[in-house]
């Protein structure tokens, strides 16, 4: 027990008091004393059972920051540098052949009349070529056949080689006058099926693709839009990465894809009968898939 609650017991006894009041004093003083010797005990145990706490990091030292990987630069033209945007050149000008070849026909097969449309004899079978080839493109074609059931039509991505038939490997676009199904019927007296005429899609000369809407390996028509002899036809042919989209007067009716020829030359066909083409137009677009495997050879 401290001296200072001795002293203070001392004290209390020798004051005149009532006895009672005395000895009550006393007790409340010896119990504060052993209830504050108790908590001093209790909380040295406490303290000592508590685990060691690391100090913490002061505030006032920077935060460390991770410092991303280099990235290379890469120059990436700005969007001035880049081609201009698309638009549609004549392939023919009205006045003469520039910009095509002559394959195998003769100088008599193609010229321009006085109207300033380009005339095809139909004799001999043959093509002329454009100058130079395509990949993807927007072609814009419009035709008329002179007679009745006469045979035509254009060809995109091709090699512009001759073989056994006289025309060349790559996508056909037909162009038959509707009384072709008629004039070439079948052995059993029956006519050609109508899709031949108006504007079927094939692979010709051993490309191959898919069709979308089956004829064989060829893809028809789904709606006979056409018109016939001395009536003008638009077609609208959308080429990109071996799909080939076909609108026949104002409507998309006909697809084709997966063409093993993405990147060639356009042919103009004669075959057998007259026809007239007035607009020749394209538009070509930015390049794709295109590589030396689906690319046909230089013509030299």
């Amino acid at each position: 027990m401290s001296q200072k609650i001795i002293h203070t017991i001392n004290k209390t006894m020798n004051q005149k008091s009532p006895p009672l009041f005395g000895l009550i004093s006393v007790c409340i003083l010896l119990f504060g004393s052993v209830s504050h010797a108790q908590d001093a005990a209790l909380e040295n145990e406490q303290n000592e059972q508590k685990p060691h706490q690391k100090a913490e990091p002061s505030n006032d030292a920077p935060p460390t920051v991770a410092v991303p990987p280099k990235v290379p630069t890469v120059a990436v033209p700005s969007f001035e540098e880049t081609k201009p945007v698309p638009k549609f050149v004549d392939l023919f000008n009205g006045k003469d052949l520039s910009g095509w070849v002559d394959v195998n026909t003769s100088p008599t097969t193609w010229s321009v009349n006085d109207e300033g449309l380009l005339v095809c004899s139909g004799q001999p079978i043959g093509v002329m070529r454009s100058d130079r080839m395509y990949e993807n493109f927007v072609l814009v074609i419009e035709w008329r056949h002179m007679q009745a059931g006469g045979n035509s039509g254009v060809f995109l991505w091709s090699d512009a080689r001759p073989h056994g038939n006289r025309l060349p490997k790559g996508m056909e676009v037909q162009m038959l006058e509707l009384e072709w199904p008629y004039l070439h019927a079948q052995k059993n007296g029956k006519p050609q099926p109508l899709a031949y005429v108006h504007g079927e899609l094939f692979g010709a000369g051993g490309m191959t693709a898919t069709p979308d809407n089956p004829r064989g390996n060829r893809s028809r028509s789904l709606e006979n839009r056409c018109l016939g002899k001395g009536q003008w036809n638009r077609y609208v042919i959308v080429a990109v990465d071996g799909t080939v989209k076909l609108s026949v007067n104002g409507k998309f009716v006909n697809s084709i894809r997966n063409a093993s020829i993405r990147k060639g030359y356009l042919c103009l066909e004669s075959e057998g009968a007259e026809i007239h083409f007035r607009k020749v137009s394209l538009m070509e677009l930015p390049g794709g898939l295109a590589d030396h495997t689906n690319t046909v050879p230089v013509v030299k």
